[in-house]
């Protein structure tokens, strides 16, 4: 994991966007639009939503920061097969297949990191370097002529940029959309961050509904009016797309000049920015954490949201560990696991009791018609 060094500077169209929102904001949709309450509710729909998208399009699986150091693994289900994240001697990341290639086995069970230079089969103790490579197999007299070069774990394609682990289960996935934005995250250290916390919600809800969540602020004075709400003003948001992917950005008081300084504590202190990568990633940059929100659909109906929290450095004293309990708390299971997902899971009943068949999108509502779009051009 290879942190920036040196001062951490804004981008072109992070200052813009600054810039935009200094000016009042410019999210605006032209119209009120309609998203039909099937695109939630249809279990057809959610089927095809996983061989047309979540089966091609590169997908975010974790933050660098949950393996650090060199030689560290951690298994991950919830993507529908068994996969394997690992950061082998080299520092270079991986997502295999978690399947020994003897008899088909799971090498590691559980979500915990797994620290050490090899990954040993349970059942007949193959064991793996964390490239992947086979090196080592008890009684090699059992198998004549077996080449070791052809037994390595079958290999997902992966990338690594800007803080962020990639993969995709389609070979000739193009990940030059990860790049541009690894560029963005570069800008304010992503990659050397601390991972302080992770935790997984399974919502019972369609994952379109967490995402819709996070791609308006009409909600954030209403849903959050007792936790953040207060700090945001209302309607002054802006946005734009780095490809597929939408970056916004909403603001709370600050003079306008102090926007267009554009150094980062300015910034941050000023302006909530938010990318949310498709199909179903969404990263918020607050004042002086950053949370990573990764969604993996289960079923039309239900989704796993894993939470990751990234802060600048480990706690050094009892006075910050504090300090980032209560930050986490506040957003993960306040904000994010007792009002975005909660109102999620509300919606998802009320569009399974056919009372509509559409919802309205409207004028603060811009980043859901375009998600929906991207959703449905992929259909």
């Amino acid at each position: 994991m290879n942190a920036p060094t040196g001062r951490l500077q804004p981008t072109a169209g992070q200052l813009a966007l600054a810039a935009a929102l200094a000016d009042g904001g410019t999210e605006r949709a032209a119209r009120i639009t309609y998203v039909d309450a099937a695109a939630y509710t249809d279990p057809a729909r959610y089927t095809a939503e996983q061989q047309r998208i979540f089966a091609h399009a590169p997908l975010v699986i974790a933050p660098s920061a949950l393996l650090p150091e060199p030689n560290m693994a951690v298994a991950h289900d919830g993507f529908g097969k068994p996969l394997l994240v690992t950061r082998d001697k080299a520092g270079e990341a991986h997502v295999f297949l978690n399947v020994c290639r003897h008899r088909g086995t799971r090498l590691v069970e559980g979500g915990e990191i797994v620290c050490g230079g090899r990954l040993v089969c349970p059942y007949h103790a193959w064991s793996y370097a964390l490239d992947g490579t086979l090196v080592g197999l008890p009684r090699t007299d059992a198998f004549p002529g077996l080449d070791k070069a052809d037994y390595g774990l079958k290999r997902l394609p992966t990338r690594e940029a800007g803080g962020l682990i990639w993969f995709s289960f389609d070979e000739a996935a193009d990940f030059a959309e990860a790049d541009a934005l690894g560029h963005d995250f570069d800008a304010f250290g992503l990659a050397g961050l601390h991972l302080f916390r992770r935790r997984t919600h399974d919502v019972a809800a369609n994952w379109k509904l967490i995402m819709d969540a996070f791609l308006e602020s009409y909600h954030v004075l209403r849903l959050h009016a007792n936790t953040i709400g207060p700090f945001f003003k209302d309607g002054v948001s802006t946005a734009d797309t780095i490809g597929s992917h939408l970056r916004s950005a909403v603001g709370r008081e600050v003079e306008a000049a102090a926007v267009r300084a554009g150094d980062w504590p300015t910034l941050r202190s000023a302006i909530t920015f938010t990318y949310q990568m498709f199909p179903g990633t969404v990263l918020i940059v607050s004042p002086d954490y950053v949370n990573l929100m990764v969604l993996m659909p289960q079923a039309h109906d239900r989704v796993l949201v894993e939470d990751f929290m990234l802060i600048p450095e480990p706690p050094a004293t009892e006075k910050a560990l504090k300090h980032w309990e209560k930050s986490w708390e506040l957003l993960d299971a306040g904000v994010f696991g007792g009002e975005d997902f909660r109102a999620a899971a509300l919606g998802q009943e009320g569009l399974a009791s056919g009372a509509i068949e559409r919802l309205t999108i409207g004028a603060m509502e811009g980043g859901i018609r375009t998600f929906h779009d991207q959703v449905e051009a992929r259909l």
